[in-house]
């Protein structure tokens, strides 16, 4: 029976791998493109910073100019001087208005931070009749101008005797429409499975909210009282209209220091670096939880 001759297979040729298709003429490839985009918008994002830290950093130069020099326009401050925050120190009660403003921030925050939690917890978690109603309420209210509510609450205060009081300052803010919406939006995301397993185990509905959810939510509380917090540091228009003492809170004696001395810019630089000087290191030794509340609460 005759061999069958096996002849060898042909050696078949490379594909030709599929790149990217070749650049016209004068047309630039597309990585070059997307660098040069990259590129212009990290040098616009730096030309914004640098206009948003100069004001800040020019109020740290006028504060440690020599007091003849404060008006002077060099951008170094040379040599270094600190006989405004000297003068500051001597003039002003600082250290009671550090610890006043402190403390209303503080208790504000947490008052608000407590409301919150109870609210987004009762439009999250429960069911009731006319739930949706109510919280379109509570949203509605966040549109209401500060403007419409000044006087009642100025009222209000006065019946109390709270007028020129630090509590002035607290009570009417302890609600606040910002943070119930951005609770209620976690708890919402909280598996439902989980609240009910903790109800069938005979939890009350405040056992579950300190036992279950709270320890859940601490990144979400944590971001959420360090923009209270500093929107309550940083809040004038109310103190200013409820406070009349000049040693009450910084936003109060800084404006009175302003009338006083009014040309003294080194003095008044000083005043408000110092003012600002706690939020600083709070940002500094917070900076993550910081840049996590504005991006949790949709801020920019």
């Amino acid at each position: 029976m005759p061999l069958a001759v096996l002849a060898a297979p042909e050696p078949v040729a490379d594909e030709p791998t599929q790149g990217p298709p070749p650049a016209e003429p004068g047309q630039k490839p597309v990585g070059e493109n997307t660098r040069r985009r990259s590129v212009a918008g990290h040098v616009v994002l730096a030309v914004l910073a640098l206009f948003a830290i100069f004001p800040i950093y020019w109020m740290y130069a006028t504060s440690v100019r020599a007091p003849e020099d404060v008006l002077d326009t060099s951008p170094l401050p040379w040599p270094l001087s600190f006989a405004s925050y000297e003068y500051v120190w001597q003039v002003l009660p600082i250290g009671k208005l550090l610890v006043n403003t402190f403390v209303v921030a503080v208790c504000t925050s947490i008052a608000q931070l407590l409301v919150a939690l109870l609210a987004a917890y009762a439009f999250a978690a429960w069911q009731f009749r006319g739930r949706g109603l109510l919280y379109l309420a509570v949203v509605g209210a966040w549109l209401v101008p500060f403007q419409v509510t000044m006087i009642p609450n100025y009222a209000f205060l006065n019946e109390l005797g709270l007028l020129n009081a630090l509590a002035g300052v607290v009570v009417p803010t302890v609600c606040s429409t910002m943070a119930v919406m951005l609770l209620r939006q976690h708890i919402q995301a909280f598996p439902r499975e989980l609240l009910d397993a903790a109800r069938m185990d005979g939890r009350t509905s405040w056992g579950t909210l300190w036992t279950v959810l709270v320890p859940n939510l601490r990144p979400a509380l944590a971001s959420l009282s360090i923009l209270l917090f500093i929107s309550a540091w940083n809040d004038y228009f109310w103190p200013a209209l409820v406070l009349q003492r000049t040693d009450s809170v910084l936003q109060i004696g800084i404006r009175g220091f302003l009338s006083a001395e009014g040309d003294n810019w080194g003095a008044v630089m000083a005043a408000s670096g110092i003012a600002c000087l706690p939020i600083f290191v709070l940002y500094l030794v917070l900076q993550r939880q910081v840049m996590d509340a504005f991006v949790r609460s949709g801020l920019r």
